[in-house]
């Protein structure tokens, strides 16, 4: 299986809805986004999803399901209320 990925950062890879997000990380995509002036990532290992702050890997969370990622905090605000606010650096789908 071949996967795209997307390594442009001029705002074109943001998400425009959840359903946009939900759809990236159901096909196993990994994300890596700016918000509040920090950089986040989301990846797959093992089945799961991971979100985590770049370059702390303390703040590591697992989560089962797209819908369950969307829970997770960045900074003090759920990922689900910004997403579409993000800054989407690389995107691989």
């Amino acid at each position: 299986m071949c996967k795209v990925i997307y390594t442009k950062d001029d705002g074109s890879l943001n998400f425009t809805s959840i359903s946009d997000f939900k759809w990236c990380v159901d096909k196993g995509g990994e994300i890596d986004f700016i918000w509040d002036g920090k950089e986040y990532g989301i990846s797959h290992s093992r089945g799961r999803i991971i979100a985590y702050l770049w370059g702390q890997p303390d703040t590591t969370q697992y989560f089962a399901t797209a819908d369950d990622v969307l829970n997770y905090m960045v900074g003090s605000d759920r990922l689900r209320d910004v997403i579409t606010q993000v800054t989407v650096l690389d995107r691989t789908i």
